[in-house]
């Protein structure tokens, strides 16, 4: 019953989809009379849709085997949280998550919205219907999560033990959440574009949206990089798979749009520039969806293998797309921009940072599409790695931080304040960081000796925004620009470290026998059989020895039968100043098991880092909320419907 309750809501959301995206036209033309009605059409939408995404929860917690997803996703000997989690762990219930996601934001849009015209809020709910539409369509005709089974099976095939982690409870709802709140930038920007009212009152609108999505895609890349560091035994934090990069892209144009948002609501200029801005940071997450849900790569995150289901999310891309391109291009050339500034200005500053960001993500774009592009039309394989990645973006990256030290401290249309003269401290302290590398480390890389420099320089920058002043009363959002700059310098600092320190040692060593990684000293003891709930596993017991200290890890290799499968799954023990990373691998031979040590010194001022800067954009958003708050007088339309 359950999955027919959750089916049957999702058909109904999909018929109030339609009907909000009819209202629409009516909507432009007399706004007001319809404003009581698109408005609990959009609530209704997003509450089915969040009643079918429930029952879909319920489903797999209870292991209901009369389900097909649940038959092929999960297994009645799995955690109760890895058969909670399996269902976002799937292509079907992944795209259930998205469009559960996309409506329940345009419920809050329309809950929300108080600063818009009431035309511009009706056609940014029809644009947000549209897309809602889109996906409906989607999951009832190609990737029905609520079909049945006859006869139900006896047992499922289980969820990939890859999967079986609380990450996975954690880091792809984040990153949806970071997705689908750039639909409503998107949406917003639409309808702005519609009726020609893109001006202050919609950055100050679309900013809280924007923030929000930036602070989730923040903390769900930060997340999944220590996932996939800790679970896939590899020793890294980032790879530039095209996986990642599909979430990187995304967050890349949100921070461009973050910042010229900024600059729409203080000067009322960058009009053109935000609404492309919008476009793209939101045509990114459409394009992340297509490479990760199309089959087009094979990847632990990829679940779709049908070729039609591809072709579908492509058509979708393209039609939503190339409609708000279209837009554009038609309302464009007609917005006029606000007040001049000069060429030493904040609104300077956040320009020439608007352009590295978008130069970056060209490059990831490029680096990313292109072997695909190659392969589809000659069938020759590509690989464009880490190397060309950091080569091209590394020094831009750096740039960009630079400037991220330098641009709060510039005023709106015309500098007439020493900023370089408040600079003076910093950059002696990132010219002094830079000196003591070629002391400690003569032959470290170029990029990472820049990049100590840089995060020396940045640490404290970052805090001249407070100097002056009694922190105590400084606004929330300038407490989280300061934050977040100086989570950026925090982990550049860290990618430096790992960069330039990280020791690896690759041996086969027999009981007894010792390994030196970095300053440890590491003893293979033994290798026992070990069990879990739904696993069997070979582990080792390793002693490490640094000076006085002596600590035990226990890598492991596991086994799982449903599906089958072989992990490795890495022990890991942390220090004030590193991390010792050890992972077993196979038997020898001649009766060794092979090991695979690291000492990677400071790596964790990496997620530190991706923390802080997630933290600092949620005080900016909790601080934007109470000011606006204290601010806003009732809605009349709430008063009206009441």
């Amino acid at each position: 019953m359950m999955a027919e309750i959750g089916l049957a809501a999702l058909w109904l959301a999909a018929g109030l989809a339609a009907l909000q995206l009819v209202f629409m036209p009516a909507g432009l033309r007399s706004a007001v009379e319809l404003s009581g009605t698109m408005r609990p059409v959009a609530v209704a939408q997003g509450a089915l849709t969040a009643l079918a995404f429930a029952m879909l929860l319920v489903l797999f917690a209870r292991t209901d085997l009369s389900v097909a997803l649940v038959v092929a996703n999960s297994h009645s000997a799995k955690p109760f949280v890895y058969k909670v989690a399996g269902a976002w762990g799937n292509h079907e219930g992944s795209m259930l998550l998205w469009v559960t996601v996309l409506a329940v934001s345009g419920a809050f849009i329309a809950i929300l919205s108080r600063r818009l015209s009431e035309r511009t809020l009706a056609a940014a709910l029809g644009a947000q219907a549209a897309l809602a539409l889109g996906f409906y369509t989607f999951l009832l005709l190609a990737s029905n999560p609520f079909g049945r089974l006859a006869p139900a099976p006896l047992e499922g095939r289980g969820l990939n033990p890859l999967l079986q982690d609380p990450g996975l409870a954690f880091h792809p709802p984040t990153l949806y959440l970071g997705y689908v709140g750039l639909s409503v930038a998107f949406s917003l920007a639409f309808g702005a574009l519609l009726t020609g009212e893109v001006d202050s009152r919609l950055a100050r609108a679309m900013r809280p949206w924007v923030l929000a999505a930036w602070v989730f895609l923040t903390l769900g890349i930060t997340a999944g990089s220590y996932w996939a560091y800790y679970e896939l035994g590899w020793g890294g934090y980032w790879f530039w798979d095209p996986v990642e990069n599909a979430s990187l892209m995304p967050w890349l144009a949100a921070t461009a749009l973050l910042h010229s948002i900024n600059v729409l609501a203080a000067r009322g200029a960058l009009k053109a520039w935000t609404m492309m801005l919008a476009v793209i940071a939101f045509s990114m997450s459409m394009v992340g969806t297509f490479l990760v849900r199309s089959g087009i790569l094979t990847s632990v995150h990829s679940f779709a293998i049908d070729p039609e289901r591809g072709t579908y999310l492509l058509i979708l891309l393209g039609l939503y797309v190339g409609a708000a391109f279209t837009l554009f291009a038609w309302r464009g050339a007609s917005l006029k921009e606000g007040a001049p500034f000069e060429l030493v200005s904040r609104e300077s500053g956040l320009v020439v940072n608007n352009l590295l960001l978008s130069v970056i993500l060209g490059t990831v774009f490029v680096g990313t599409l292109y072997p695909l592009f190659v392969e589809a039309l000659s069938g020759e394989k590509l690989s464009v790695g880490a190397p060309y990645f950091n080569i091209v973006a590394g020094p831009l990256a750096l740039l960009l931080a630079v400037l991220v030290g330098a641009g709060p401290l510039l005023s709106w249309r015309r500098e007439r304040r020493p900023v370089l003269k408040r600079l003076v401290v910093p950059a002696l302290i990132g010219v002094a960081a830079i000196v003591a590398t070629f002391v400690i480390a003569p032959k470290m890389g170029f990029l990472p000796r820049l990049g100590f420099g840089v995060a020396a320089f940045l640490a404290i920058a970052s805090l001249l925004p407070l100097a002056g002043r009694n922190p105590l009363r400084a606004p929330l959002a300038t407490w989280g620009m300061v934050v977040s700059h100086f989570g950026i310098a925090v982990a550049l600092a860290g990618m430096a470290a790992n960069s330039a320190f990280t020791k690896e040692t690759l041996a086969v060593a027999r009981t007894g026998e010792r390994l030196a990684v970095g300053p440890w000293l590491i003893q293979l003891d033994s290798v026992t059989p070990a069990a879990g709930p739904n696993w069997t596993a070979l582990e080792a017991e390793l002693h490490a020895s640094r000076g006085h200290g002596r600590e035990v890890l226990r890598p492991q290799t596991r086994y799982f039968t449903s599906p089958q499968m072989e992990t490795n799954e890495a022990a890991i023990q942390t220090f004030w100043d590193g991390q010792l990373y050890t992972v077993l691998g196979k038997a020898d031979p001649a009766g060794g098991w092979q090991l695979r040590l690291w000492w990677k010194p400071f790596v964790t001022l990496i997620w530190a880092g991706g923390a802080l800067i997630g933290l600092g954009g949620a005080l900016s958003l909790a601080g934007r909320a109470w000011r606006t708050r204290r601010r806003r007088p009732e809605p009349e339309w709430r008063t009206r419907y009441a």
